[in-house]
C-alpha cells in the first residue's frame, strides 16, 4: 500500500504531460548544413553549382579538388568556361584538367 502511494506522489499530473509533450511538438529542429571544412571542399561545390556537374560525378570533382592544386583548378575552370561551346561543361572539365600538369 505505502509503494502505491509513493507512485502516486511522484506522478506528474496530466497537464503537465501535455504541455510537455506540446512544447517538443513546437520546437522544429532546422536541418543545419555545415560549411565546407577546406578550401577544396568550397571550391568543389562551387564547380558543381557552376558546370552543372550530375550527382554521380561529383565525388570526382571533390577527388580532383582535393588532389590538384588550387591554381590548376581554378585555370582548368577558366579554360572550360571559355573553350566550351556545347555539350556538357563538366566533361569538358575533366578533359582539360587532365591535360594540365599532374596532382601535387
Amino acid at each position: 500500500m505505502m509503494i502505491w502511494l509513493k507512485a502516486l506522489y511522484f506522478m506528474p499530473e496530466e497537464k503537465d504531460l501535455n504541455s510537455l509533450a506540446a512544447l517538443f511538438a513546437q520546437r522544429v529542429k532546422q536541418p543545419q548544413i555545415k560549411p565546407p571544412a577546406h578550401q577544396w571542399q568550397d571550391m568543389a561545390l562551387r564547380i558543381i553549382s557552376e558546370l552543372g556537374v550530375p550527382a554521380n560525378k561529383r565525388g570526382s570533382v571533390f577527388q580532383a579538388c582535393k588532389q590538384h592544386s588550387p591554381e590548376v583548378i581554378q585555370l582548368a575552370l577558366t579554360d572550360t568556361k571559355e573553350l566550351v561551346q556545347k555539350g556538357e561543361p563538366w566533361k569538358y572539365f575533366f578533359k582539360v584538367l587532365a591535360n594540365r600538369k599532374k596532382p601535387l
